[in-house]
């Protein structure tokens, strides 16, 4: 690792980039958001890839929702009270709507509940009612495994796995859904949306996007690429909570044709006259079941309104610009190689003008490396190789390592407090939710990884045995 450890003495390489951070960190145009979450003093958080941290305002609608709403409304609160609150029936509409701008959809096409297994399993339904006599589900080898056992489950499909670069291949005019995740969990690598649901729309198939790993978290039209189906994760980027309600998404087109399997009573048209037939409420209503979780609801819309007041603009902007930032600090201290240089001319970074931060590749740009990048090309023995796609607009809010080790190094970075996470067999993954992180967390969560890399901490036994969830 180039120059001195924690203590720096403020004229080595570890200074310029903690100063250099700062100065980015001065220049952030959201770095006040940061205030609105409750985080643990002294924590590095780089895994709201997988759990989002707590907003402050989720924990005051919590306190209002049990003690006003549930406390003294009681029952009543399902309608909306007389002084304001309650209304607990529309919460996965209005919920629903409010993460539609954040994925590029109309506030009537998506509804926000239950998870999102228990979604997919509605809507490979759905997709199989849109295109009666086709019965082939196409996705990839390594999909998220929910998305594939959900396909396995539903006895009526035949699954088809194809490897990512035959996808466009594998489609032909006996695939009845293509099922893909926007942003892949285990890279973080990024499919072109518009391009392959074209491609699966020229062959008559309905196509469901996973946007697990995408909403609040990059770019996402799924109306501009002409989507028919989506579901999504409340608790990640949204920052709803453990556990928070999942969304689906239906095109307006398919509103008036779509049945999906799981009939229950909140999805029936007029759910209070207890009739003993099911008839399917308009819409994405019809995609409800059961009776929606208030407390947890309530959490999820906090955290979507946070999301939404900060802007995906500006959320996509720094979350590039801190992966860069962290790629860049990698580099400096000798834990990874990069094939192409992270610098431009003159070994300076490029900044966005006016922002002081590193300036995104423009979509569609060629990815300068390959991905993986081949096993042999690192800095030392014991670095770190980059997965994930080395330009960020080819991948989601995240980074990920292969190491031989790391699971062990992901756990002696948690023991100083830089909180990442582990995706079997051997990938570090951390993630830059840029409306807490600074640059400053980068530069520090940098070095930590450096010393844990340099001084081989990670073999200590502590780090070795599993945990049931990495």
């Amino acid at each position: 690792m180039r120059g001195c450890a924690a203590r720096c003495c403020g004229s080595c390489p570890v200074a310029d980039l903690l100063n250099q951070a700062r100065d980015l960190d001065a220049a952030d145009s959201i770095a006040h958001f940061r205030d609105r979450f409750d985080l643990p003093e002294g924590v590095i958080y780089l895994d709201g890839n997988s759990l989002g941290p707590l907003p402050k305002a989720s924990r005051e609608r919590l306190h209002r929702v049990i003690d006003a709403e549930w406390g003294e409304g009681l029952i009543r609160s399902w309608n909306e009270l007389p002084g304001g609150g309650g209304d607990w029936i529309a919460m996965p509409q209005r919920v629903g709507a409010k993460i539609a701008p954040l994925v590029g959809a109309q506030p009537h096409e998506v509804i926000a509940c239950d998870s999102v297994s228990v979604n997919l399993a509605k809507l490979i339904g759905a997709a199989l009612s849109l295109n009666p006599g086709r019965n082939v589900v196409l996705s990839e080898p390594g999909n998220f495994p929910t998305d594939l056992y959900m396909i396995q489950g539903d006895g009526r499909v035949e699954q088809r796995l194809a490897e990512r670069d035959a996808i466009f291949d594998a489609l032909d005019a006996s695939v009845a859904l293509l099922l893909l995740t926007h942003v892949h969990y285990k890279t973080g690598e990024m499919f072109d949306m518009e391009r392959l649901t074209k491609a699966a729309h020229d062959v008559g198939a309905i196509v469901l996007w996973d946007l697990s790993h995408s909403g609040g978290a990059v770019p996402v039209d799924l109306n501009g690429a002409n989507a028919d189906l989506a579901v999504g994760c409340g608790y990640k980027y949204l920052n709803g909570g453990p556990g928070a309600p999942a969304y689906a998404f239906v095109a307006e087109r398919h509103h008036g044709e779509f049945s999906q399997p799981l009939t229950g009573w909140m999805g029936h048209a007029k759910p209070f006259e207890f009739s003993d037939d099911y008839e399917p409420a308009p819409g994405v209503t019809r995609l409800l079941a059961g009776t929606p979780p208030v407390l947890a609801m309530a959490a999820l819309e906090s955290g979507v309104e946070l999301i939404a007041e900060i802007g995906m603009d500006a959320l996509v902007a720094k979350s590039r610009a801190l992966s860069e930032f962290f790629l860049e600090c990698c580099v400096h201290h000798d834990v990874l190689q990069l094939p192409s240089p992270l610098a431009g001319e003159g070994g300076a970074p490029s900044r966005a003008e006016g922002e002081g931060v590193p300036a995104p590749a423009a979509a569609g740009a060629a990815d300068p490396s390959p991905n993986p990048l081949p096993q042999g090309e690192r800095a030392f023995a014991g670095a770190l190789t980059l997965v994930s796609p080395r330009d960020p607009a080819r991948r989601g809010s995240q980074l990920s390592f292969r190491h031989e080790n790391a699971y062990a190094l992901s756990q002696a970075l948690i023991a100083r407090s830089v909180i990442g996470d582990f995706r079997d067999p051997d990938i570090l993954r951390l993630g830059f939710a840029p409306a807490y992180l600074r640059f400053e967390d980068i530069a520090e969560a940098a070095r930590h990884l450096a010393e844990v890399l340099e001084t081989g901490e990670w073999k200590e036994a502590r780090f070795q045995e599993r945990a049931a969830v990495t």
